[in-house]
């Protein structure tokens, strides 16, 4: 809203798509950033929306991380290539204030995943039908899955906890009622609760699909631009 027509910086969300996915069902799918009342309304804050491909192909599974594969660096393209190049080319707030990262499903993941490893990168964080106990893919961690511990939410979350109270980090994330995930996003919550680490969760009707994505993409985006807009 009003990009064109002023020279006020804006901040960003980040959505990284699931798998199999691409990012252009966050648009033709999720309808998110689709002209309507939340995001055309002056009551809430405009955001400029980046989704990039997490991998080389719709059907290669990457889960956004820095595998043991020599090509295979998605959280750091994610957290320094991306992050810097939009903030070369877009009029951005570029600090960590104007930044929000989040994703569906193997996304939510890995925006969490990213977040805990470059906290000063984002402020806020969300996942919609994420996960937090990363799958032991060997062609991604290691044959001896040597690099699962150090992609681990639930483990990095406890070394961070500090560093993250300090830095004010907030983490919005939901799950579907019927989605097997919501039983470790509750425990995930559990955590936060104990670390005392800013974040709100959501458990919302229905399973783990396009439907409940598409139908909690406002909140979603209430709740970064809200968070952005300090």
């Amino acid at each position: 809203q009003g990009y064109s027509s002023s020279a006020r910086r804006y901040p960003v969300l980040y959505l990284l798509h699931g798998f199999p996915g691409r990012p252009l069902a966050f648009i033709e799918t999720v309808q998110m950033g689709v002209v309507d009342d939340v995001f055309t309304t002056k009551r809430h804050e405009p955001v400029i929306l980046v989704m990039p491909f997490g991998s080389t192909g719709t059907f290669t599974d990457e889960e956004w991380v820095n595998g043991v594969g020599s090509d295979n660096h998605w959280a750091t393209f994610v957290s320094r290539d991306l992050v810097r190049y939009v903030d070369a080319h877009y009029r951005t707030i570029a600090s960590a204030r104007g930044r929000a990262l989040g994703g569906l499903s193997e996304g939510g993941y890995g925006a969490i995943n990213i977040a805990l490893h470059h906290p000063r990168e984002f402020s806020v964080v969300e996942s919609w039908s994420g996960y937090q106990r990363p799958d032991k893919l060997r062609s991604i961690f290691g044959k001896d899955l040597q690099l699962l511990p150090a992609n681990d939410p639930q483990t990095l979350v406890h070394h961070e906890a500090q560093l993250l109270r300090r830095l004010h980090i907030y983490i919005w994330f939901y799950s579907g009622s019927t989605d097997p995930l919501h039983v470790q996003n509750a425990a995930f919550a559990r955590e936060l609760t104990t670390l005392r680490i800013a974040h709100t969760y959501r458990l919302v009707y229905g399973g783990h699909n396009w439907a409940l994505w598409r139908n909690n993409a406002k909140l979603a985006y209430r709740a970064a631009a809200t968070r952005l807009a300090g």
